[in-house]
């Protein structure tokens, strides 16, 4: 890993390290348009190295998005991808550094199947601070022809470095910094949260989740703050080495299908969702929310641990009201499109093993009533 200002002018260097000479540089049409993947290859030229440009990258990508990806893959003979961008361009990476070695559908490749072949190795190069994607082995795909948001995991996923450089945050919108912040917070709190959570990941969850409390609201409210965009870098990476080690829990379960249904960016879905959920958990872990709420910084060592998670709840709810983060509601899904999926989503998130982790454990018909809860 390499980390911090001015990292992203390391890349080069970094390929040459992996002995690799041919890399296809996986993005959206946003950054292939601001210039920024143009200099990851001119980095990269002036180093010797052969590279392309696959910008064909979508929100939220599909099964069927990754095709030219493939071709281009095959085309340039690339002996390695690098993932630029946010969650979609990363996990876009991930999913094609499998599949041009073994073919195949991501739909075979869906947990519970934990891959560990063959894979082109990966560098990733994220432009967010919230998916931490560039330290995970998980990568969710959608599915073109059932519409579900297919979670894909394994060491093959995991990148093999990472380039994680803050000033390519300085410019994100503050929708997008609370989306993708709320993000991190959920991943560090869930990893702490999990069932298989252990030492190493509750430290760096609650490194996490103490660095976004005294930041992200700085960042949404100030994007040109230097300290809290790289606060906010930081405690995304150390969110997803937890989560990939320890696993995220129920938000997650039930985000996925929302994301599929109703096109909602992932991030948000989570914020949706993240105070409601915590709230249905609490009584079965509050020792474990509590320590959540005091490296948050909302409850101090003198309260009780019932008292210290049930701030943690107070806290997410003003996060989400400060942070604007809409209802599904608001955001526009109408009440009979909503009631309509809430069963096949239900489904779905149980079908994704993820609620398991969870320190209550839900039926399918809890996951209904937080859905129907969270709605308007």
């Amino acid at each position: 890993m390499h980390v911090g200002g001015g990292a992203i002018r390391r890349v080069g260097e970094v390929v040459k390290s992996l002995d690799a000479s041919r890399p296809v540089v996986v993005t959206d049409a946003f950054l292939a348009t601001t210039g920024v993947a143009q200099s990851v290859v001119d980095d990269l030229s002036a180093q010797g190295i052969d590279a392309v440009i696959f910008s064909g990258t979508v929100p939220d990508p599909t099964s069927g998005s990754l095709d030219l990806g493939l071709e281009m893959i095959r085309d340039h003979r690339a002996d390695i991808v690098i993932g630029l961008g946010g969650g979609s361009p990363i996990d876009t990476a991930k999913a094609l550094a499998v599949l041009a070695v073994i073919g195949g559908s991501m739909r075979d490749l869906k947990a519970p199947v934990s891959y560990a072949g063959e894979a082109l190795p990966i560098v990733a190069i994220p432009t967010t601070a919230g998916t931490g994607s560039e330290a995970t082995q998980f990568t969710v795909i959608s599915d073109d022809e059932t519409g579900e948001k297919m979670l894909c995991g394994g060491p093959s996923y995991l990148p093999v470095a990472a380039v994680v450089d803050y000033e390519l945050t300085l410019t994100m919108p503050a929708r997008l910094t609370a989306d993708t912040g709320i993000d991190a917070l959920t991943h560090a709190v869930e990893a702490y949260v999990s069932k298989k959570a252990n030492g190493f990941t509750d430290a760096l969850a609650l490194g996490a989740i103490g660095a976004i409390g005294k930041h992200l609201r700085t960042a949404y409210f100030d994007g040109a703050n230097v300290e809290a965009r790289a606060a906010m870098m930081q405690a995304a990476t150390y969110a997803g080495i937890a989560f990939s080690n320890a696993s995220v829990a129920l938000v997650h379960a039930m985000s996925r299908p929302i994301g599929a249904h109703f096109h909602v960016a992932h991030g948000m879905a989570n914020a949706m969702l993240f105070t409601e959920v915590t709230r249905y958990s609490l009584g079965a872990a509050d020792d474990r929310y509590a320590a959540c709420a005091r490296a948050l910084g909302v409850a101090d060592a003198a309260a009780s641990d019932a008292a210290a998670a049930e701030s943690l709840v107070r806290e997410l709810q003003a996060l989400k009201l400060e942070l604007e983060v809409p209802t599904p509601q608001r955001f526009g899904v109408t009440a009979e499109a909503w009631e309509a999926a809430i069963p096949e989503m239900a489904q779905q998130a149980i079908a994704s093993g993820s609620h398991l982790n969870n320190p209550r454990v839900p039926t399918a018909a809890d996951i209904e009533t937080l859905y129907r809860a969270i709605y308007n």
